[in-house]
Parts: C-alpha cells; structure tokens; sequence
C-alpha cells in the first residue's frame, strides 16, 4: 500500500494518495513535478480539470497574435529543465535579455543585462496555450487518473484527508487535497477558507502590441501618472502590451479604434521602444492583492492564485506559484521518506508545516515587494517623483544591489 493511504474509502469511492483540483498551468506542473514520487513510491494521483481541453494534436502549433503570455523567471525555467519539460517549452519561448525600468517625464531609469549576471537570459515569455499543451502531452505518459472535464461538487474532510463528489458521479477519497483552481470553483469558502482582499482601484488592459523594429529582447516597465506599462518581448517585433489604468477608464480605451489606441498608447509610453503599428484584441481585468488566510489545513494545502493574486507589475505571480510548486514537492518527499515506517499519508500536518515553513519568507517577500512598488509608484507627489527618480539613478549605479534584486526577480535567490 502506497505511504498515502488514508482512511478506508467506502465501497463506491476510489482512493488516491493525492487529488490535484485544477489543471491549468499550476496543478499540471504539480502533477508533472510529482513524477520521481510516483515513481518511487508509487503514490496515485488524480487530477481534476473543469475546463474542457483543446485536443491535443500533433499538428504544428501557430503562435496567435492574440494569444496570452507569462513571464518565466529563470528559476522557473530550470524548474522546468528539472521536470524535462524546457526543452519543448524553449521552442516558443522569447527570452528576455534586458530590462529597463523608468518613470515618465523622470530621468531617472535602471538598466539590467543578462551578460551582467553571466545567463543567457533573465527570463522568458512563452504564449500560455504552449505551456499548456507541453504540460498536458506530459501528462498523457503518466500513470495519473484525469477527470476532465469534472467539477468537485461537494468536499468533506476526514480523518485521513478529504472525500470529493466530482459531477459525473466518481467520488475520491484523498490523502492530500491540493487546491490549484485559481479559487474560480467556491471550494475554498465551502471548506470556510476566507481571502483578504486590498483592491488597487485599477486594472489592466492587456494586449499583444508590434513595432516597428525589432524589440531584441528587451522588457520595459513604465511608471506613468495613471499606472504602470509594462511590455514583454514574443516573436518577431512582438510583444505583450499590460497598460494599468485606473478603475473605470479603461472601458473607452477598449472601445477606440485600432488606430487611436495605438496612438494613445504612444503618447503613454514614448518612443524608447519605437512606433506602435498593430495592436491585437484587448482585455480587461480588474486588479487586486488576494491572500488566503490559511494555505495549508490537514490533508490540504492551497497553491497558485487560490492563494494569492498579485498586481502583474513585478511579473512574479506564476513564478511564485511555481515555487510553491517545488516546495510542496519536497515537503511531500521529506515526509515520505520520514514516515515510511509510519505509513504517513502525504496531506499529514507534520508535512504540511514543513511546506508552509519552505513557503513563509518566500512568499512574504514577494507580496510585500509588488504591492510596495504598485503603491510607491502611484503615489502623485512632485517630491516623491523626484525622489523617485533619484532611486531609479542609485540603483542603476549600485551594482551589487541592482544584481541582487534581479537574482531574487529571477527566483534564483530567495
């Protein structure tokens, strides 16, 4: 009997040491990550996806212009080199080379290359729906049961970990639960998981953007009056547009033509980039910090958006979630490994205080810097900007400093 047993299904339940809620990127890279457990102690897995997923065929994939991207810190990709999966995701990633940070109307900027701290690149940003489709072929080799697509319709927890009524009638009794929905299914508030919620008034108008010469590789961040832009390097002279905007004028925006947005956005960004000539289809989503009061119980633990949701300016929401993909991993391998004997199962409270100690500072630290830097740079005060900018100039001069944020950016330092 695998080291995940909990206590005794009942006849019409199937028992799994492990039952992942959510398939998208988070759970799909959890299950992915779980492979050596799997095979080392044969621990069962189940996943359980609500959306239905696009068929996975070996027809070339075609990047959409309008496709939706993330940022991949260079830690997360050698998480992924860990997990075998880089190799196919590099084949649609854009690497960023340089960064360059600045306030408009200020003088005041920093700059980083990734020849400065000796990589390749300081990250990459690869279309979603790639990603997706590299962890899901990942999935289809492994000995994992997918429930897809499936809604957990009802939760109970148990001595030995949780019992799940999915919709088509399957019920799982589940050593560790692992809430990786984004926290779109309401399992959270059923199992009274409240959230903190600090909304920024905001929200981010999202786009893929062209130019008019080649970006090579370079991200930029600009701190303007009405919010922050960001701008991440795809293929060819593409590159994905985030334009914060306060609360309720982002509707007008969206409804301008082509043309006019572009030269909206111009006027906005300036030219350090070059001249924006297409602009793809937008969408809007309003921004907050969300943070789960309570990430791990026995027998659960909560990962990804269903734990926290962070303002898009640092670009470090998934790559966090990642992180705490990794340390919940080796938390569950620590656990196995002391508690064979015991025949612990993997949702026990011993291995997840240790998941929650490996994720503590972590997790702490990035919250605390995005939501510092959303609520420094939105701060309108003719000293403060300058001062502002004195600190963009310091920091750019202050090499050590500057190559020390950039390494914990990258996840290559905590």
């Amino acid at each position: 009997m695998p080291a995940g047993a909990s206590a005794s299904p009942t006849p019409t339940e199937r028992r799994v040491d492990i039952a992942i809620v959510g398939g998208g990127l988070v759970g799909a890279s959890l299950a992915c990550a779980l492979v050596p457990l799997i095979e080392r102690h044969g621990l069962s897995v189940a996943v359980i996806e609500a959306a239905p997923l696009l068929e996975m065929t070996e027809a070339p994939f075609q990047p959409s212009f309008d496709a939706r991207a993330s940022a991949i810190a260079q830690g997360s990709a050698s998480h992924f080199a860990d997990m075998g999966l880089w190799a196919a995701m590099a084949e649609h990633a854009a690497p960023i080379r340089r960064i360059h940070i600045s306030e408009r109307g200020r003088f005041g900027a920093t700059r980083l290359a990734c020849e400065e701290l000796g990589v390749e690149a300081l990250g990459h940003v690869i279309p979603n729906a790639w990603m997706g489709r590299v962890l899901h072929r990942r999935l289809g080799e492994l000995p994992i049961a997918w429930h897809c697509p499936a809604r957990v319709e009802g939760i109970v927890p148990t001595p030995g970990g949780h019992r799940l009524a999915l919709c088509d009638g399957e019920r799982l009794a589940a050593g560790l639960t692992v809430l990786a929905d984004g926290g779109r299914s309401g399992l959270k508030e059923r199992l009274g998981i409240e959230s903190d919620a600090h909304p920024y008034d905001q929200v981010a108008l999202i786009a893929s953007v062209e130019l008019s010469r080649p970006h090579g590789g370079v991200a930029w961040e600009r701190f303007t009056p009405e919010g922050p832009i960001a701008l991440l390097p795809l293929g060819g002279q593409a590159m994905e547009l985030v334009w914060t905007h306060p609360l309720g004028t982002e509707s007008r925006r969206l409804a301008l033509g082509d043309g006019d947005f572009l030269a909206e956005l111009q006027r906005a960004f300036g030219d350090r980039a070059g001249r924006f000539r297409r602009v793809g289809s937008r969408h809007a989503y309003p921004l907050s910090l969300v943070t789960a009061r309570e990430t791990t119980r026995p027998g659960l633990a909560v990962l990804g958006n269903a734990a926290h949701a962070l303002h898009p300016v640092a670009g470090q929401g998934f790559n966090l979630a990642l992180r705490g993909v990794i340390d919940l991993v080796a938390a569950l391998e620590a656990g196995l490994e002391a508690g064979r004997e015991r025949g612990e199962a993997p949702g026990s409270p011993a291995v997840l205080a240790d998941f929650e100690a490996r994720r503590h500072a972590d997790r702490h630290n990035v919250i605390r810097f995005s939501d510092g830097l959303v609520r420094l740079f939105g701060i309108d005060s003719v000293l403060l900007s300058h001062a502002r900018a004195a600190g963009l100039i310091g920091l750019n001069l202050a090499g050590p400093l500057r190559r020390g944020l950039a390494r914990r950016a990258m996840g290559l330092e905590r």
